[in-house]
């Protein structure tokens, strides 16, 4: 490691000088850290990022102990409706800023609204549904691509009352309807065609799929994307655009309970009965305000580029809440980050202005395979804060991240948390923590932490284990819809009195925390344990390597073989030695026992449209169970199962 690579990397100058909020150097963080041990903290944060109309007076009820019979509840005898504070509250000081930069697929297409424009546009579309009779209470289906009116449909839903579940705009007709029967929506809201990548997507055509005798939906509304032809059932559907015409521009917003729902999410690759875990109004957002606010050390001016899609938590929580929340600008992306070429997101970033970026390793991983001329083509000097999501980012795409997009100038917020946490529970705040490239760092305030054994036993200080929460945090979902013997199950029951989150976690001697993936992801080689993520960390940095994916898979000696699929630089072939070079590099790196029993050179990884590489196709591929693979509809390029499943057959 040269000198200018020494650990931990300090926060660079221009992000500590100037920093806006609590967490603003180490010193704050530990003592916000400790300030929010007590419950009490949280009702002062609420009440702070919140506006209510009846504020609460009570933190939390309830424990992990008891949560099969008495579910947690946060600030419960405070009253609200999440729009005021997402919206109405920022109509006189910022009314004409812009609260949404729509990216289209097409450059030049795109649009922006105006926290004044986008109010005025979600009392329309709470006008126009509750005209289809949706009121308080009632569920919502949200089948959309990354069009502005995906965001003023969830936001309308909100100002009414209404629970609403956004589906993401690639899933099949099947798991549509799935969500739809689960939560037993009467409406859906669509649009004729999503646009990606230079492609269209029949969203419309998927509903009416998945609609078809299925009587309890009495609406859909859709939204006229592309102008195509789509077919049109007279009575059930309705033109988005003259459902809101015929609608006034104000609404008077719905007050709710604290911890009514907000929404449902729907996790992915749930088999069997969908598990939509619902998240609560007033805890939600208080939490998704407080870390988008100090992960990020938001500043005003900020323009939030998160490249997510809305129908994943991370889209609801940092493009849509966090951000209107905290008045912000915010960019949807309705492309992908290789259309036209390889430069998109930095073309993006130059355009608007984009001063925080956040997004997944593995487009990181992607775009540094084509090097670094399509960064260098750009003007990225207003970037402060880089992000990332999804996954853990290996050190090397840390350092490229760091050293090519944010020239040294900029830190990295490596954030951990789950579809159930709500937003951050682990990432270094941008302001104050020194880096560790592939380091999670610590856990935010409010987030209490423990290691365990496979047999409960709590490990202390440097250590490997079992990652669980100990305490509640406002922004945990509450429960699962509809089945909360299920949600206890899931979560609580592995290890009793706590949060089991199902990852394995390291502990170095300094604190930092390293996410070494699902424990189901742990491979158990001749009797020891080794995580995937470490595989795939050696595998990726070597030069030759683009993308890596490590699964197990019957292994007649050893138990559990080892298959590590390889996604190859442009310029490198699939040689023999190669693969033995990258088999010394495993030994070097983790030891005798990591050897990669199978490699797959393969054109790359199945992974859905917000980047998450789906290891359960690769592990069915791995055991040779093609015929279980199942609904592969979610991922951005369907095909390359196929291609995969080629390859496996003849190796």
């Amino acid at each position: 490691m040269s000198d200018s690579r020494r650990l931990p990397v300090p926060v660079p100058a221009r992000v500590s000088e100037g920093a806006a909020n609590e967490v603003r150097d180490m010193e704050s963080y530990r003592a916000h850290y400790e300030a929010a041990r007590d419950p009490a903290y949280w009702l002062e944060q609420a009440k702070q990022r919140i506006v209510w109309r009846s504020a609460p007076s009570v933190a939390c009820r309830g424990d992990f102990s008891s949560v099969g019979e008495a579910p947690i509840h946060w600030f419960e005898d405070g009253q609200l409706n999440v729009t005021e504070s997402c919206l109405d509250r920022h109509l006189d000081a910022r009314g004409e800023q812009t609260a949404i930069i729509w990216e289209a697929d097409e450059i030049g297409e795109g649009r922006s609204l105006s926290y004044r424009e986008l109010h005025a546009e979600v009392a329309r579309a709470a006008n126009a549904l509750a005209a289809l009779g949706v009121k308080r209470g009632d569920t919502v289906i949200i089948y959309m691509g990354m069009v502005p009116e995906a965001a003023i449909a969830m936001l309308a839903c909100a100002r009414l009352g209404a629970v609403h579940s956004v589906v993401f705009g690639g899933f099949s007709a099947h798991a549509l309807r799935d969500r739809i029967v689960d939560c037993r929506a009467r409406v859906v809201i669509s649009q004729d065609e999503g646009r990606r990548g230079g492609r269209s997507i029949p969203l419309k055509a998927v509903c009416d799929e998945a609609l078809e005798g299925l009587e309890q939906v009495e609406s859909l509304l859709v939204f006229r994307r592309t102008g195509a032809e789509v077919a049109w059932r007279e009575g059930r559907d309705h033109d988005w655009a003259s459902a809101l015409a015929a609608q006034p521009d104000t609404h008077e917003a719905v007050a709710v309970g604290a911890e009514d729902p907000l929404f449902i999410l729907y996790t992915s690759g749930s088999t069997g009965r969908p598990k939509g875990l619902m998240h609560s109004c007033g805890g939600y957002l208080s939490w998704v305000a407080y870390t988008h606010a100090n992960t990020f050390d938001l500043r005003e001016g900020d323009v939030f580029g998160c490249v997510a899609d809305v129908g994943w938590i991370t889209g609801h929580s940092y493009i849509v809440y966090g951000p209107l929340c905290n008045g912000t600008t915010t960019v949807m992306f309705e492309s992908v980050p290789t259309y036209p070429d390889a430069g998109r997101y930095w073309d993006l970033v130059a355009r608007h202005g984009i001063t925080i970026f956040y997004t997944a390793p593995t487009a990181i991983r992607a775009l540094a395979a084509h090097g670094d001329a399509p960064v260098r083509a750009h003007d990225l000097s207003s970037l402060r804060v880089l992000g990332t999501v999804g996954e853990p980012i290996n050190p090397d795409a840390w350092w490229w991240y760091f050293e090519v997009v944010g020239q040294g100038r900029c830190t990295i917020v490596d954030t951990w948390w789950q579809t159930e946490t709500g937003g951050h529970c682990i990432t270094p705040f941008a302001a104050a923590t020194p880096n560790k490239p592939g380091s999670a760092s610590f856990p935010v305030p409010g987030i209490q932490l423990e290691l365990r054994d496979e047999k409960g036993a709590r490990l202390e200080g440097a250590t490997q284990g079992h990652l669980c929460i100990t305490h509640p945090w406002p922004g945990m979902a509450r429960t699962v819809w509809g089945d909360h013997a299920r949600y206890v199950d899931t979560y609580f029951s592995t290890h009793p009195g706590r949060y089991f989150t199902g990852d394995g976690c390291r502990r170095d001697e300094d604190g930092y925390l390293f996410i070494t993936g699902r424990v189901d992801d742990v491979l158990n080689v001749a009797g020891h344990r080794l995580g995937t993520a470490e595989f795939e960390a050696v595998l990726v940095s070597d030069d030759a390597v683009s993308e890596a994916a490590v699964v197990g898979y019957p292994h007649e000696v050893k138990g559990q073989g080892v298959c590590a699929y390889l996604v190859l630089q442009a310029e490198a072939e699939a040689s023999p030695a190669l693969l033995d070079k990258l088999q010394a590099e495993l030994r070097a790196e983790i030891g005798a026992l990591a050897k990669a029993d199978r490699f797959l050179v393969i054109p790359g990884l199945p992974k859905t449209r917000s980047g998450k590489v789906m290891r359960r196709i690769l592990r069915k591929i791995a055991e040779g169970e093609f015929e279980a693979i199942g609904d592969v509809s979610t991922l951005a390029d369907p095909g390359v199962v196929d291609a995969i499943k080629a390859i496996a057959s003849e190796s």
